[in-house]
């Protein structure tokens, strides 16, 4: 068995604990879910892509070791050598049975025979441990060294132009870049004797920008790109650049209702598929993530015809969003959801409670105690389940959908009972700027 194969079944194993069976239906989501797990458990950050070109085969030479590593890591493994040797001996055990009993029938005499593989032996240390020096002498060090710090130019307009500091001088790596958020597609390459990074903020947000040598975050810092309203946009894809949407002149906060009107006065081509997205981020954040009670009542209208149209809610946090996807039942395979660390698909469970007729008007409520979760839709028990991670504070809320969204009303209460956000189209009061 070769390399190639050994890192594919390390791959396999790790997505198969994740719940995925089936590795030739995986999701450009699936894959950033398992490099989200993988840096969780190991800190070590594996990109969405590497995943998925690994998984494939497609790598002439092995990757960086500590790639392989983290890998292992994930698996309870010390390192890859640790996998390597424990999946070999599995394998020659599964396919030769007695392949202990014939290497002792075949152990050398001691004679000049034995002394040669005592000679061979000690050579192959000797090139091992050339090769573990030349590794870990590329690996990435002196992390405690480099410095990381950002400011923003505004305080919460949009676009909004961030300036990371850096000083990577005296950190071992053999390279260096900064992500600017989830989006592994925003990171930019940095070198030593440079220390001034500029870049976009595009959408508003709550992010963690990271400093990375190698394949191994060695800072994180919050990035908080707040708006204090609802803000509008739409998006050809998840990575592109949004086009924002700007409501008729006149429109209040408790009317957020957008209409193919607004579309076509922002320039927007209603005649592609697109993602519309409604959110909303205060400057200041209170609600604990792990306890709160969300309640809505929401439904979308087609701004062209779509053969499975959804809805998904989120809830924005300082880590792990939580987010529900609810299409039509016939399209229950596209539904999903994310509860703190725990991303699941339709593809590999049976979230056929999340599909209705989103063009209708659908209540949701979240309620949320102490990492346990249950979800009521029009009122009745969907679901049920918890999460280990907790991810701090509520940062935002957020709707998107491939029409146009209506909620008549949306209430977010905290552990207390407290209103902390009560906002509609029907809203009585007006909509505070902190959640």
């Amino acid at each position: 068995m070769n390399e190639q194969e050994i890192v594919k079944a390390c791959l396999t194993e790790i997505f198969r604990r994740n719940g995925y069976e089936h590795p030739d239906r995986l999701t450009q989501r699936d894959f950033e879910h398992i490099s989200q797990e993988i840096e969780r458990v190991t800190g070590i950050l594996v990109s969405s892509s590497t995943i998925k070109r690994l998984l494939a085969g497609q790598f002439s030479r092995l990757p960086q070791i500590a790639t392989l590593d983290a890998i292992s890591r994930y698996l309870e493994f010390k390192n890859w050598q640790g996998y390597k040797a424990a999946f070999v001996s599995v394998s020659e055990n599964e396919t030769n049975g007695d392949l202990t009993r014939k290497a002792t029938a075949l152990q050398p005499s001691p004679t000049g025979q034995y002394r040669k593989w005592i000679l061979l032996g000690c050579a192959a240390t000797l090139v091992i441990a050339v090769v573990a020096f030349v590794q870990l002498s590329r690996r990435p060090g002196k992390f405690e060294k480099a410095t990381f710090t950002v400011k923003k130019t505004t305080a919460n307009d949009i676009p909004n132009t961030v300036v990371f500091n850096y000083n990577i001088d005296d950190v071992t790596a053999d390279s260096f870049f900064i992500q600017q958020s989830w989006d592994k597609s925003r990171r930019v390459q940095v070198f030593k004797n440079t220390y001034t990074l500029t870049d976009i903020y595009y959408e508003p947000g709550y992010h963690i920008a990271k400093l990375i040598a190698n394949d191994s975050v060695i800072r994180a810092i919050d990035v908080s790109i707040p708006t204090d309203r609802w803000f509008f946009f739409a998006k050809d894809q998840p990575t592109s650049k949004p086009e924002y949407i700007r409501p008729k002149a006149g429109k209040s906060q408790d009317n957020i209702q957008l209409t193919v009107q607004d579309l076509t006065a922002s320039h927007i081509d209603i005649t592609k598929e697109k993602e519309y997205a409604y959110n909303f981020f205060p400057s200041k954040t209170e609600v604990n993530s792990d306890d709160f009670t969300l309640k809505t009542t929401v439904s979308m209208k087609e701004v062209r015809s779509n053969s499975c149209p959804y809805i998904s809610l989120e809830i924005f946090t300082q880590r792990y969003p939580l987010f529900l996807k609810l299409t039509s039942r016939g399209c229950v395979n596209e539904a999903s959801m994310q509860l703190g660390e725990r991303f699941i698909s339709g593809q590999t469970a049976d979230l056929g409670f999340l599909g209705c007729d989103v063009l209708k008007n659908t209540e949701l409520e979240v309620r949320v105690r102490k990492r346990e979760v249950t979800i009521y839709i029009n009122s009745q028990l969907a679901y049920s389940g918890s999460y280990q991670t907790g991810s701090r504070l509520i940062t935002g809320l957020g709707f998107m959908s491939n029409g146009l969204i209506k909620f008549d009303q949306i209430e977010l209460r905290g552990a207390d009972g407290t209103i902390v956000y009560d906002g509609g189209i029907h809203s009585k009061a007006p909509s505070p700027v902190s959640l």
